[in-house]
């Protein structure tokens, strides 16, 4: 759903709401274009990291999520694939220059202060404490103290036995997809001497992101398992969300896995990790390549830069007679002023604003509505109309709120 059509048009008849394939309970709230190819993202205070493979890293503000801004830039030595951040430090796995690591202390002007190069293609990063977990195409696992981060130094290594494309960390686990072999674990209790302890044969494995006792592998063949590691030794698939299409990468924050496809964000509950299901999605991501999360939003690369995201929850059930009410098509974005439109088949009987809790905000009126001392989010039209002289009909519709 492009960004226009979100704000001029889509409080559909809720009878063909069945929504459209383009979105589901998510919206495209801000969106900034950097040069280049962008990577991997991570998000730290009120700024979005991004590498960039054709120019390095790119800082950008969030602090306005519907106007992030590229505030800084730094370039780097090789291509830049993936990026962790942990407080003033940006550490990037840069392919063929291996592990960069800048300082971000001053977003406007971030600058490389140390680096270490592994012997093949760097292509993810995971940071814990005071160590880098950088996973090398070719040869496997490096384990890197960051303690100073002027001199980077290699204290661990483990082999692994095909293509390591990305790195997550648990506790003392490293979690690795491994293209051909699926997910690998290993143990990092000692980082000088990093151990594979198990292995899931998870076909196709490109992303890895891990939290608790799961690891949350993205397939190129069906969507995203969850692996049990409670016994790391024998990590056992529980679960899988078939999305239909390849998962390149994904983010875990709070009970939601955010995962992107070539062309679609896609939201899904693990608040039941056996049990994970798409709960929202996005189409028309263009090329996507990376994701994080906080609490409130989705920070997407692809081929057009960063877009922000919004998942605003499934929210209140449409009810079945939305095709009773007004066939004009009216925003679902408001500012200030609520416009109800009375149908002119059906009569009226009640209407009131709730809020995402489903508590009733306010009654509403035919015509204009004040909504400007309301907070800004997503709210629910519920709308009572008569239908005959013996029975009324009740829909319902969201509308989003803004400044």
């Amino acid at each position: 759903m492009k960004a226009s059509s979100i704000v001029y048009c889509l409080v559909v008849l809720l009878v063909s709401a069945a929504q459209a394939d383009d979105s589901l309970n998510v919206r495209l709230v801000g969106s900034c274009h950097a040069p280049g190819r962008a990577g991997g993202v991570a998000k730290e205070g009120n700024y979005a990291f991004v590498a960039n493979v054709d120019s390095g890293l790119y800082v950008i503000s969030v602090a306005d999520p519907a106007h992030p801004t590229v505030v800084g830039h730094a370039d780097t030595p090789g291509r830049a694939w993936a990026v962790a951040v942990s407080g003033n430090y940006a550490y990037v796995a840069d392919q063929t220059a291996g592990l960069r690591v800048i300082s971000v202390a001053d977003p406007a002007h971030p600058s490389e202060v140390g680096h270490y190069d592994t012997p093949g293609l760097a292509t993810s990063v995971a940071v814990n404490g005071n160590y880098a977990y950088v996973t090398d195409v070719d040869s496997g696992l490096w384990v890197i103290s960051i303690s100073d981060q002027a001199h980077p130094t290699k204290v661990g290594h483990c082999e692994l036995p095909d293509t390591a494309y990305s790195v997550a960390v648990t506790g003392h686990l490293a979690c690795i997809a491994d293209y051909i072999h699926g997910l690998r674990v290993v143990s990092v209790a000692d980082p000088a001497n990093p151990v594979e302890v198990g292995h899931d044969d998870t076909l196709g494995a490109i992303s890895v992101t891990a939290s608790g006792n799961y690891a949350y592998v993205g397939s190129f063949e069906d969507g995203l398992y969850v692996i049990s590691l409670a016994d790391s030794a024998h990590p056992v698939q529980v679960g899988r969300c078939n999305t239909h299409e390849w998962v390149g990468s994904a983010a875990i924050y709070n009970n939601y896995a955010y995962a992107i496809g070539y062309s679609r964000l896609y939201v899904i509950s693990v608040s039941d990790p056996p049990h994970a299901d798409t709960v929202g999605h996005y189409l028309w991501l263009h090329a996507a390549v990376g994701v994080a999360a906080d609490a409130d939003y989705a920070y997407v690369t692809s081929d057009s830069g960063l877009g922000v995201y919004q998942f605003y929850g499934a929210g209140i059930e449409e009810r079945k007679y939305a095709e009773l009410r007004a066939t004009e098509c009216e925003p679902t974005v408001v500012r200030g002023v609520l416009f109800l439109a009375e149908a002119t088949s059906l009569k009226l009987q009640a209407a009131s604003l709730l809020d995402i809790s489903g508590r009733k905000v306010m009654d509403l009126h035919p015509g204009a509505n004040g909504v400007s001392m309301l907070a800004p989010g997503v709210y629910f039209v519920m709308e009572r109309s008569a239908v005959s002289g013996e029975r009324s009909a009740t829909s319902t519709r969201k509308v989003i709120i803004t400044r």
